[in-house]
Protein backbone atom coordinates (compact mmCIF):
# COMPACT_ATOMS: atom_id res chain seq x y z
CA UNK A 1 0.00 0.00 0.00
CA UNK A 2 1.47 3.43 -1.12
CA UNK A 3 1.88 5.76 2.00
CA UNK A 4 -0.66 9.08 1.97
CA UNK A 5 0.46 12.27 1.84
CA UNK A 6 0.10 14.23 5.01
CA UNK A 7 -0.42 17.74 5.39
CA UNK A 8 1.39 20.52 7.34
CA UNK A 9 -1.80 19.82 9.94
CA UNK A 10 -2.32 16.50 10.05
CA UNK A 11 -0.40 15.70 13.48
CA UNK A 12 -2.63 18.79 15.33
CA UNK A 13 -6.10 17.01 13.43
CA UNK A 14 -4.85 13.86 14.87
CA UNK A 15 -4.07 15.15 18.32
CA UNK A 16 -7.38 16.72 18.77
CA UNK A 17 -9.60 13.98 17.85
CA UNK A 18 -9.98 13.87 14.21
CA UNK A 19 -11.27 11.17 12.26
CA UNK A 20 -8.84 10.48 9.53
CA UNK A 21 -9.28 9.21 5.94
CA UNK A 22 -7.95 8.75 2.76
CA UNK A 23 -8.63 11.33 0.00
CA UNK A 24 -6.95 11.68 -3.37
CA UNK A 25 -3.79 10.03 -1.90
CA UNK A 26 -3.86 12.27 1.43
CA UNK A 27 -4.71 11.98 4.73
CA UNK A 28 -7.43 14.03 5.72
CA UNK A 29 -9.78 14.50 8.37
CA UNK A 30 -13.53 13.74 7.93
CA UNK A 31 -15.11 14.79 10.68
CA UNK A 32 -14.05 16.20 14.54
CA UNK A 33 -17.72 16.38 16.54
CA UNK A 34 -19.99 15.21 13.21
CA UNK A 35 -20.36 16.24 9.75
CA UNK A 36 -24.48 17.55 11.24
CA UNK A 37 -22.79 19.62 13.69
CA UNK A 38 -19.96 21.12 11.59
CA UNK A 39 -21.86 21.37 8.34
CA UNK A 40 -24.59 23.71 11.11
CA UNK A 41 -21.81 25.31 12.36
CA UNK A 42 -20.67 26.57 9.58
CA UNK A 43 -23.75 27.85 8.11
CA UNK A 44 -24.20 29.78 11.32
CA UNK A 45 -20.57 30.48 12.74
CA UNK A 46 -17.46 29.86 11.15
CA UNK A 47 -15.98 26.71 10.35
CA UNK A 48 -11.86 25.99 9.63
CA UNK A 49 -11.25 23.48 7.07
CA UNK A 50 -7.63 22.27 6.33
CA UNK A 51 -7.30 22.01 2.40
CA UNK A 52 -3.98 22.10 2.03
CA UNK A 53 -3.81 18.79 -0.49
CA UNK A 54 -4.98 21.13 -3.05
CA UNK A 55 -2.62 21.82 -5.65
CA UNK A 56 -1.33 25.27 -6.74
CA UNK A 57 0.68 26.40 -9.57
CA UNK A 58 2.47 29.89 -10.72
CA UNK A 59 2.83 30.96 -14.39
CA UNK A 60 5.02 33.76 -14.94
CA UNK A 61 7.05 35.64 -17.41
CA UNK A 62 7.05 37.57 -20.55
CA UNK A 63 3.57 36.37 -22.59
CA UNK A 64 2.13 34.15 -19.85
CA UNK A 65 -1.40 35.96 -19.85
CA UNK A 66 -1.13 34.60 -23.94
CA UNK A 67 0.19 31.15 -23.36
CA UNK A 68 -2.34 30.30 -20.44
CA UNK A 69 -5.63 31.48 -22.57
CA UNK A 70 -4.28 28.90 -24.78
CA UNK A 71 -5.67 26.48 -22.17
CA UNK A 72 -7.79 28.45 -19.29
CA UNK A 73 -11.51 29.12 -20.61
CA UNK A 74 -11.20 31.96 -18.24
CA UNK A 75 -11.28 35.29 -19.44
CA UNK A 76 -7.83 36.59 -18.99
CA UNK A 77 -8.14 39.99 -20.73
CA UNK A 78 -10.90 41.32 -17.78
CA UNK A 79 -9.17 39.33 -14.48
CA UNK A 80 -6.78 42.65 -13.32
CA UNK A 81 -4.68 42.07 -10.17
CA UNK A 82 -6.43 41.06 -7.07
CA UNK A 83 -9.07 39.63 -8.77
CA UNK A 84 -9.31 35.64 -9.78
CA UNK A 85 -12.08 33.81 -11.34
CA UNK A 86 -13.38 30.40 -11.53
CA UNK A 87 -13.03 28.15 -15.13
CA UNK A 88 -11.74 24.93 -16.42
CA UNK A 89 -9.04 23.07 -18.53
CA UNK A 90 -10.48 21.46 -21.32
CA UNK A 91 -9.79 18.51 -23.84
CA UNK A 92 -9.63 18.87 -27.58
CA UNK A 93 -13.37 17.05 -27.60
CA UNK A 94 -14.43 19.70 -24.67
CA UNK A 95 -13.97 17.50 -21.67
CA UNK A 96 -13.21 19.12 -18.52
CA UNK A 97 -9.63 18.06 -17.13
CA UNK A 98 -9.95 19.88 -14.52
CA UNK A 99 -12.22 22.80 -12.64
CA UNK A 100 -9.22 25.79 -11.11
CA UNK A 101 -8.93 29.24 -9.91
CA UNK A 102 -6.67 31.56 -11.78
CA UNK A 103 -5.49 34.14 -9.46
CA UNK A 104 -4.19 37.38 -11.41
CA UNK A 105 -1.18 38.88 -9.11
CA UNK A 106 0.26 40.91 -11.80
CA UNK A 107 0.60 41.41 -15.71
CA UNK A 108 1.92 38.26 -16.69
CA UNK A 109 1.79 36.67 -13.40
CA UNK A 110 -0.64 33.91 -12.19
CA UNK A 111 -1.40 31.72 -9.18
CA UNK A 112 -3.27 28.62 -10.06
CA UNK A 113 -5.34 26.54 -7.46
CA UNK A 114 -6.22 22.95 -8.87
CA UNK A 115 -7.53 19.91 -7.72
CA UNK A 116 -5.44 17.54 -5.59
CA UNK A 117 -5.85 14.52 -7.81
CA UNK A 118 -5.10 16.75 -10.82
CA UNK A 119 -2.32 18.74 -9.67
CA UNK A 120 0.43 15.96 -11.34
CA UNK A 121 -1.75 15.53 -14.75
CA UNK A 122 -2.72 19.09 -14.79
CA UNK A 123 1.04 20.70 -14.20
CA UNK A 124 1.98 18.18 -17.13
CA UNK A 125 -1.12 19.44 -19.47
CA UNK A 126 -0.53 22.98 -19.19
CA UNK A 127 3.34 22.72 -19.19
CA UNK A 128 2.95 21.07 -22.90
CA UNK A 129 0.78 24.06 -23.98
CA UNK A 130 3.30 26.93 -23.03
CA UNK A 131 5.62 28.80 -25.28
CA UNK A 132 9.19 28.98 -24.31
CA UNK A 133 9.93 32.35 -22.10
CA UNK A 134 7.04 30.96 -19.69
CA UNK A 135 7.86 30.18 -16.65
CA UNK A 136 5.41 27.27 -14.70
CA UNK A 137 6.22 25.69 -11.17
CA UNK A 138 4.33 23.35 -8.85
CA UNK A 139 4.62 25.35 -5.27
CA UNK A 140 1.95 22.92 -3.99
CA UNK A 141 4.73 21.88 -1.67
CA UNK A 142 5.29 24.99 -0.35
CA UNK A 143 2.12 26.45 -0.19
CA UNK A 144 -0.54 25.70 2.99
CA UNK A 145 -4.16 26.24 2.22
CA UNK A 146 -6.68 26.86 4.97
CA UNK A 147 -10.28 27.46 4.52
CA UNK A 148 -12.20 29.72 6.95
CA UNK A 149 -16.01 29.40 6.08
CA UNK A 150 -19.20 31.12 7.55
CA UNK A 151 -21.30 34.18 8.30
CA UNK A 152 -18.92 35.45 10.96
CA UNK A 153 -15.57 34.52 9.56
CA UNK A 154 -14.78 37.97 9.09
CA UNK A 155 -14.81 38.66 12.84
CA UNK A 156 -12.43 36.13 13.08
CA UNK A 157 -10.16 37.21 10.49
CA UNK A 158 -10.39 40.57 11.95
CA UNK A 159 -8.71 39.31 15.14
CA UNK A 160 -5.82 37.63 13.32
CA UNK A 161 -4.81 40.15 10.77
CA UNK A 162 -4.64 43.88 10.46
CA UNK A 163 -6.51 45.13 8.09
CA UNK A 164 -9.80 46.94 6.83
CA UNK A 165 -11.20 43.28 5.73
CA UNK A 166 -14.61 44.83 4.48
CA UNK A 167 -13.00 45.85 1.70
CA UNK A 168 -12.46 42.49 0.34
CA UNK A 169 -15.19 41.89 -2.47
CA UNK A 170 -16.12 38.38 -3.83
CA UNK A 171 -13.07 36.48 -6.08
CA UNK A 172 -10.82 39.36 -4.84
CA UNK A 173 -7.59 38.88 -2.95
CA UNK A 174 -5.41 40.69 -0.98
CA UNK A 175 -1.27 39.58 -0.32
CA UNK A 176 -0.38 40.31 3.40
CA UNK A 177 1.70 38.89 5.78
CA UNK A 178 1.09 36.79 8.78
CA UNK A 179 4.11 36.01 11.67
CA UNK A 180 6.82 37.55 9.36
CA UNK A 181 6.09 35.13 6.77
CA UNK A 182 3.88 35.91 2.86
CA UNK A 183 -0.22 35.35 3.39
CA UNK A 184 -2.58 35.54 0.61
CA UNK A 185 -6.40 36.16 1.47
CA UNK A 186 -8.53 35.16 -0.92
CA UNK A 187 -12.42 35.72 -1.09
CA UNK A 188 -14.18 32.27 -2.92
CA UNK A 189 -16.29 30.31 -0.85
CA UNK A 190 -16.73 26.36 -1.25
CA UNK A 191 -19.57 26.50 1.25
CA UNK A 192 -21.74 28.91 -0.14
CA UNK A 193 -21.03 31.26 2.70
CA UNK A 194 -18.69 34.13 3.47
CA UNK A 195 -15.49 33.38 4.15
CA UNK A 196 -11.82 33.51 3.12
CA UNK A 197 -8.99 31.41 2.32
CA UNK A 198 -5.59 31.46 2.91
CA UNK A 199 -1.90 30.48 1.06
CA UNK A 200 0.67 30.43 3.04
CA UNK A 201 3.89 28.79 3.80
CA UNK A 202 3.75 24.87 5.21
CA UNK A 203 5.84 26.29 8.52
CA UNK A 204 3.05 28.78 9.98
CA UNK A 205 0.07 26.91 8.78
CA UNK A 206 -0.57 25.40 12.64
CA UNK A 207 -0.31 28.47 14.19
CA UNK A 208 -2.55 30.04 11.55
CA UNK A 209 -4.81 27.84 12.13
CA UNK A 210 -4.74 27.79 16.01
CA UNK A 211 -5.05 31.95 15.90
CA UNK A 212 -8.08 31.51 14.06
CA UNK A 213 -9.50 29.14 16.81
CA UNK A 214 -8.29 30.99 19.67
CA UNK A 215 -11.38 33.07 19.90
CA UNK A 216 -14.23 30.32 19.88
CA UNK A 217 -15.78 31.71 16.83
CA UNK A 218 -14.36 29.22 14.51
CA UNK A 219 -14.10 25.41 15.21
CA UNK A 220 -12.16 22.70 12.99
CA UNK A 221 -14.51 20.90 10.73
CA UNK A 222 -13.84 17.90 8.54
CA UNK A 223 -14.32 17.49 4.51
CA UNK A 224 -17.43 15.56 5.71
CA UNK A 225 -19.17 18.84 6.39
CA UNK A 226 -17.51 19.78 3.60
CA UNK A 227 -18.75 17.96 0.74
CA UNK A 228 -22.72 18.53 2.26
CA UNK A 229 -21.81 22.33 2.37
CA UNK A 230 -20.80 22.47 -0.95
CA UNK A 231 -23.25 19.93 -2.05
CA UNK A 232 -26.75 22.00 -0.68
CA UNK A 233 -25.06 24.75 -3.11
CA UNK A 234 -25.05 22.36 -6.02
CA UNK A 235 -21.10 22.83 -6.41
CA UNK A 236 -19.49 20.58 -8.87
CA UNK A 237 -16.99 17.77 -7.33
CA UNK A 238 -14.11 17.07 -9.83
CA UNK A 239 -14.42 13.51 -10.52
CA UNK A 240 -17.67 12.72 -9.89
CA UNK A 241 -19.93 16.13 -11.25
CA UNK A 242 -17.37 16.91 -13.70
CA UNK A 243 -15.63 14.60 -15.49
CA UNK A 244 -13.14 14.12 -18.72
CA UNK A 245 -16.35 13.21 -20.75
CA UNK A 246 -18.15 16.36 -19.24
CA UNK A 247 -18.56 19.36 -20.99
CA UNK A 248 -19.06 23.02 -19.70
CA UNK A 249 -22.29 23.37 -21.31
CA UNK A 250 -23.39 19.72 -20.16
CA UNK A 251 -22.29 20.76 -16.76
CA UNK A 252 -24.82 23.85 -16.85
CA UNK A 253 -21.58 25.77 -16.99
CA UNK A 254 -22.28 26.83 -20.62
CA UNK A 255 -21.83 30.73 -20.60
CA UNK A 256 -18.77 30.27 -17.88
CA UNK A 257 -16.23 29.79 -20.84
CA UNK A 258 -15.99 33.32 -21.97
CA UNK A 259 -12.34 33.75 -23.00
CA UNK A 260 -11.76 35.26 -26.39
CA UNK A 261 -8.73 33.30 -26.95
CA UNK A 262 -8.92 29.89 -28.70
CA UNK A 263 -8.46 28.02 -25.81
CA UNK A 264 -8.21 23.90 -26.31
CA UNK A 265 -11.30 22.47 -26.55
CA UNK A 266 -13.06 25.78 -27.12
CA UNK A 267 -14.78 24.73 -30.48
CA UNK A 268 -16.36 21.53 -28.21
CA UNK A 269 -17.15 23.38 -24.95
CA UNK A 270 -20.79 24.06 -26.03
CA UNK A 271 -21.79 20.22 -26.81
CA UNK A 272 -24.59 18.91 -25.24
CA UNK A 273 -25.20 14.74 -24.98
CA UNK A 274 -26.30 14.38 -21.31
CA UNK A 275 -27.36 17.33 -18.36
CA UNK A 276 -26.05 17.91 -15.23
CA UNK A 277 -29.50 17.74 -13.05
CA UNK A 278 -30.34 18.62 -9.35
CA UNK A 279 -32.84 16.67 -7.88
CA UNK A 280 -34.48 17.00 -4.63
CA UNK A 281 -35.75 13.67 -2.67
CA UNK A 282 -38.39 13.91 0.10
CA UNK A 283 -37.07 12.25 3.49
CA UNK A 284 -33.91 11.64 5.08
CA UNK A 285 -32.65 8.82 3.00
CA UNK A 286 -29.87 9.44 0.48
CA UNK A 287 -29.10 8.74 -2.90
CA UNK A 288 -25.34 7.42 -3.57
CA UNK A 289 -23.01 8.35 -6.40
CA UNK A 290 -23.62 5.75 -9.61
CA UNK A 291 -26.85 4.80 -8.61
CA UNK A 292 -29.33 4.50 -11.92
CA UNK A 293 -31.97 7.46 -12.38
CA UNK A 294 -34.52 6.60 -14.16
CA UNK A 295 -37.62 9.25 -15.18
CA UNK A 296 -40.61 8.51 -13.48
CA UNK A 297 -41.88 6.53 -16.84
CA UNK A 298 -38.99 5.31 -19.04
CA UNK A 299 -36.26 3.63 -19.34
CA UNK A 300 -32.86 4.41 -17.46
CA UNK A 301 -31.40 7.87 -18.42
CA UNK A 302 -28.83 8.55 -16.01
CA UNK A 303 -26.84 8.08 -12.68
CA UNK A 304 -26.12 10.07 -9.70
CA UNK A 305 -23.02 12.12 -9.20
CA UNK A 306 -23.31 13.15 -5.59
CA UNK A 307 -25.78 12.59 -3.34
CA UNK A 308 -26.45 13.27 0.41
CA UNK A 309 -28.82 14.22 3.35
CA UNK A 310 -29.03 18.14 3.20
CA UNK A 311 -28.85 19.32 6.65
CA UNK A 312 -29.67 22.74 6.13
CA UNK A 313 -33.10 21.40 4.48
CA UNK A 314 -33.99 18.71 6.34
CA UNK A 315 -34.65 15.89 3.38
CA UNK A 316 -32.10 14.57 0.55
CA UNK A 317 -30.51 16.05 -2.23
CA UNK A 318 -28.88 14.68 -5.44
CA UNK A 319 -26.84 15.63 -8.75
CA UNK A 320 -26.98 13.43 -11.73
CA UNK A 321 -25.97 12.88 -15.23
CA UNK A 322 -28.73 12.19 -17.41
CA UNK A 323 -29.34 12.28 -21.29
CA UNK A 324 -30.33 15.60 -22.62
CA UNK A 325 -33.77 14.09 -23.34
CA UNK A 326 -34.63 13.03 -19.97
CA UNK A 327 -33.34 16.17 -18.20
CA UNK A 328 -36.42 17.64 -19.37
CA UNK A 329 -38.62 15.66 -17.25
CA UNK A 330 -39.60 16.76 -13.84
CA UNK A 331 -40.08 13.44 -12.22
CA UNK A 332 -37.55 10.62 -11.66
CA UNK A 333 -37.35 7.35 -9.74
CA UNK A 334 -33.70 6.70 -8.47
CA UNK A 335 -32.55 2.95 -7.59
CA UNK A 336 -30.51 2.27 -4.98
CA UNK A 337 -30.20 -1.14 -5.58
CA UNK A 338 -32.38 -1.84 -2.36
CA UNK A 339 -35.27 0.36 -3.26
CA UNK A 340 -36.43 2.58 -5.63
CA UNK A 341 -36.51 6.92 -4.50
CA UNK A 342 -38.95 8.99 -5.68
CA UNK A 343 -36.76 12.39 -6.77
CA UNK A 344 -37.99 15.67 -8.54
CA UNK A 345 -36.43 18.09 -10.49
CA UNK A 346 -35.68 21.64 -8.95
CA UNK A 347 -33.05 24.60 -10.07
CA UNK A 348 -29.86 25.06 -7.84
CA UNK A 349 -28.95 26.31 -5.37
CA UNK A 350 -30.56 23.75 -3.23
CA UNK A 351 -29.98 26.08 -0.42
CA UNK A 352 -30.25 30.11 -1.16
CA UNK A 353 -29.75 31.15 2.25
CA UNK A 354 -25.75 31.03 1.67
CA UNK A 355 -23.77 34.40 3.17
CA UNK A 356 -21.07 34.13 0.53
CA UNK A 357 -21.69 37.00 -1.82
CA UNK A 358 -23.08 39.40 1.19
CA UNK A 359 -21.75 43.36 1.12
CA UNK A 360 -19.78 43.83 3.88
CA UNK A 361 -19.37 47.64 3.86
Amino acid sequence: MDTMLTTPLTGWHAAHGAKMVPFAGWEMPVQYEGILAEHAWTRSEAGLFDICHMGEFTVRGAGAKDALSRVATQNLDTLAPGKCRYGFLLSPAGGILDDLIVYCRGADDYLLVVNAARTAHDFAWIGSHLGAGVELADISGATAKIDLQGPKSFTVLSEVLDGDWKALKYFNFVETSFAGAPLIVSRTGYTGELGVEFFCPPETAVALWEECLAGGVARPCGLGARDTLRLEMGYPLYGQDLTETTTPAEAGYGTLPASPAQYVGKANASAVRSRLIALTIPGRRAARTHDAVLPAAGEAAGEVTSGSFAPSLGHAIALARVSAKAAEETDFLIDTGRTRLEAKRTELPFYKGGTARMKLG
